[in-house]
């Protein structure tokens, strides 16, 4: 089959062209480590090709800082310290950003260091003109559904069982996603999913950005003193596995268009809603 990329683009322009609202803004949700952020590189190119001005916006980029997330872990439940799930998102500065794309000026796109597991500066944030015509809004959770009360109950791994064992910390989250990040998702005017095989792929494809990463530091001559090894990627992959599953059993029947990988990442069909 045609590419990721190809394959999105060939649905994505036809759309754009009879969108009501501008910009459009395409979701592109799948779980970690599964292209992501190439995709939406590759996509931008593209359309900027076709003559498009695009905005591109990770989720990961709206990560709360560092003492947020501890105030989190101090008022709320410890596990929030951890990025990750629903809560520990700036939610209101994804929808401000979203309404800031659609007016004259310089718009800057906020960024999240992973080697420090903290804000980049905000006089370092990247800037951009606006208004653009589309937006490329990707994350592992992006466009996710709530699951209902009844199936946060039984734990989904050891993470669940030891450390939430009166369900507060997933049920927080569920409830942030029921709430004001389903209005951030109410703003996808086109969901994408990447499909992963089984979720037991996550941890290896984590580890490979993981290393990507080192090796890019190391080129720079950086340290990365935050970053995982294989013990600690399983115990952080733990974080997500809940929502990941919810999605990958959910989400394919109702997105706009699911393209299913293999191990490797390579496309290997797609369906559409």
């Amino acid at each position: 089959m045609a590419s990721t990329t190809e394959t999105i683009a060939n649905h994505l322009l036809p759309r754009i062209g009879k969108a009501q609202r501008h910009p459009f803004v395409l979701g592109l949700c799948g779980a970690q480590g599964s292209g992501k952020t190439w995709t939406t590189r590759a996509l931008a190119r593209r359309l900027e090709i076709e003559g498009l001005r695009v905005a591109s916006l990770s989720l990961d980029d709206l990560y709360l800082s560092k003492a947020h997330r501890q105030a989190l872990a101090r008022d709320v439940h410890p596990l929030f310290a951890v990025r990750g799930v629903p809560g520990t998102h700036d939610v209101q500065l994804g929808l401000s950003l979203f309404d800031d794309l659609r007016h004259e000026g310089e718009v800057r796109i906020p960024a999240f260091d992973k080697a420090t597991d903290d804000l980049v500066p905000q006089d370092a944030w990247h800037r951009i003109p606006a208004p653009v015509d589309v937006v490329l809004f990707e994350g592992w959770c992006v466009g996710a559904k709530p699951q209902a009360d009844s199936d946060l109950v039984k734990p989904v791994n050891a993470l669940e069982r030891t450390e939430d064992t009166d369900t507060k910390w997933r049920a927080y989250a569920n409830a942030c996603l029921a709430g004001e990040y389903s209005r951030l998702f109410a703003r996808i005017d086109m969901l994408v999913l990447l499909q992963a095989p089984v979720f037991e792929v996550v941890a290896d494809w984590r580890f490979q950005q993981e290393e990507a990463l080192r090796r890019e530091l190391e080129q720079k001559g950086e340290e990365a003193p935050a970053l995982m090894d294989r013990a600690a990627i399983r115990r952080f992959v733990m974080f997500y596995e809940r929502l990941t599953r919810h999605i990958l059993a959910e989400m394919p029947s109702r997105a706009d268009l699911s393209i299913a990988l293999d191990a490797k990442r390579h496309p290997v069909s797609f369906r559409t809603a």
